[in-house]
């Protein structure tokens, strides 16, 4: 890797050289007598500075179960915490430079600044440094690796072809950017030969990995404040795809026209199989119904192409979920899976944490959640909600996501919150950026000129605001990347009881 492609990833130093790993193969696991990660050179112990983020503690637990001994660290208690000290790290709540003193190896995350006092010992210490995708990327050496990336979509996909291969025998080690139902965790080393891992393009860290299938589920303009341009966000993804071996598949959807323009511009010499709607897809979807009650409905569809012709169902609504079980079933053919074991296997998804969660119901009234955060992500959940809602009202309670994504992208959010009947507009999760003075939630109602909005700075006022408006039958739908998850419970006390109250007002930990 380049240097210019390690400061991407916001790592600091990178593994050495990465010895053969000694694997005894029987029909679908590999046995494997040293741990992956330390067959690359990493140095135990390994400390995770900021343990409890979704993708620090799913690499800590693919360590875990290699072996390795892991501790770590983050700024509060939290479930994930509590999780990893039962299988074993030795987690502090808080950060000191005393944390790292007997760390052969840490490992950070690019939401970790630099002023990070373990970080800065860490570097005083002179210890080996690796982002979290190095630190995966390691635990994943020697396997059969499938990578899915894209702006929208990767947790999802991610999770649909663990499952799948799951159900299907095939022992699959994963790595997910959220807990699955269906799974339990988000992470878990299994020791068989295929690994599925989301890859996160949002800092360039996918660059990072070296897997033999690679999905793009689609590419287009995000994270600015880390590419600055959507051509760099393009260049990134062409830059993906060529990690890929001479032997390896690189798998787009034909209807993004991000995603199918990457299938494209790769070399004659490299396999592409693309998915979709569009009559060029390699595997095509057609035939879309939905079978069952509003309340309790599956979706069926049917995938036809590399000589295979299925019938598949889904309990998670959304065209774009059907665009991601469609991306599945492709990787499945590749990896030798029987199409109706496939489809058996996707029948059983029952969807990723944050992705239209269900979160409860009161007075009539469903909750749901969902981790969009871009434009396109809102469009999409909100089209699946009205889905759901049928003849129905969605009320939509939505938290913006980091000051330059709602300055670069403020209008596409206002014409994807207008599909709702009512948008409520918290202020921005600030996250990893500091305040911008001009930029807020305003930014986006006050370019709404349709259906019922407002900006409300005030959580518990909003609550109100929202609950207001749904009567029995409506769907009331969070969505954001910040704290925004935690406003389910009290909605749905707030339903139940249709009266404000300390009791409605808690929140998840």
């Amino acid at each position: 890797m380049s240097t210019d492609d390690a400061a991407a990833a916001g790592a600091v130093d990178a593994p050495g050289e990465r010895p053969a790993v000694e694997t005894t193969k029987g029909n679908t696991i590999t046995t494997i007598t040293t741990a992956p990660a330390v067959a690359a050179g990493l140095r135990e112990p390994v400390h995770f500075i900021g343990l409890g983020g979704a993708g620090m503690s799913a690499v800590a637990r693919v360590l875990i179960g290699q072996g390795l001994t892991v501790s770590g660290s983050d700024a509060a208690e939290s479930k994930g915490l509590r999780a990893l000290a039962a299988l074993g790290a030795d987690v502090h709540v808080g950060h000191e430079a005393a944390a790292v003193s007997g760390a052969g190896t840490v490992v950070v995350s690019s939401a970790i600044r630099e002023t990070n006092p373990e970080l800065v010992e860490a570097r005083r210490r002179g210890l080996p440094i690796l982002h979290r995708s190095q630190a995966l990327a390691a635990a994943m050496t020697g396997q059969q690796a499938v990578a899915v990336a894209g702006t929208h979509g990767k947790t999802t996909t991610t999770a649909m072809i663990t499952v799948l291969l799951r159900e299907a025998g095939r022992n699959p080690s994963f790595a997910i950017g959220g807990d699955v139902a269906a799974l339990g965790v988000n992470a878990e080393w299994t020791g068989g030969d295929i690994f599925v891992a989301e890859a996160d393009e949002s800092d360039g860290s996918f660059l990072n990995y070296a897997p033999r299938i690679a999905v793009v589920t689609n590419a287009e303009a995000d994270h600015l404040d880390h590419y600055g341009s959507a051509d760099a966000v393009h260049a990134a993804f062409r830059r993906f795809a060529e990690t890929l071996p001479d032997d390896g598949l690189l798998v787009t959807c034909a209807d993004d026209p991000g995603s199918a323009a990457l299938g494209a511009s790769v070399p004659e010499s490299r396999r592409v199989r693309t998915y979709g709607y569009s009559e060029a897809a390699d595997i095509r979807i057609s035939g879309t119904r939905s079978v069952g009650s509003t309340t309790n409905s599956v979706l069926s569809f049917a995938v036809d192409g590399l000589d295979a012709q299925q019938e598949l169902q889904l309990s998670v609504p959304g065209r774009h979920n059907i665009l991601n079980a469609a991306a599945a079933f492709t990787v499945a053919l590749e990896l030798g899976v029987d199409p109706a074991v496939a489809a058996a296997g996707l029948a059983l998804f029952s969807g990723a944490a944050r992705r239209f969660e269900a979160r409860g119901e009161g007075d009539g009234v469903r909750v749901f959640d969902d981790y969009a955060h871009h434009p396109t992500e809102v469009h999409a959940a909100l089209t699946a909600a009205r889905t759901v809602a049928g003849e129905h009202r969605v009320h939509v309670l939505f938290q913006p996501h980091l000051f330059s994504r709602t300055r670069e992208f403020a209008a596409g959010f206002a014409e994807a919150l207008s599909l709702a009947d009512t948008a409520t507009v918290l202020p921005v999760y600030a996250a990893r950026e500091d305040p911008v003075d001009d930029v807020g939630g305003w930014t986006i109602t006050d370019l709404m000129r349709s259906g019922d909005t407002a900006y409300v700075d005030d959580a518990f006022e909003a609550l109100r605001v929202v609950t207001g408006h749904a009567r029995p039958g409506d769907i009331i739908l969070t969505i954001g990347a910040g704290d925004v998850t935690q406003y389910g419970v009290p909605l749905v006390g707030l339903l139940r009881d249709r009266a404000p109250g300390p009791r409605s007002m808690e929140v998840e930990e």
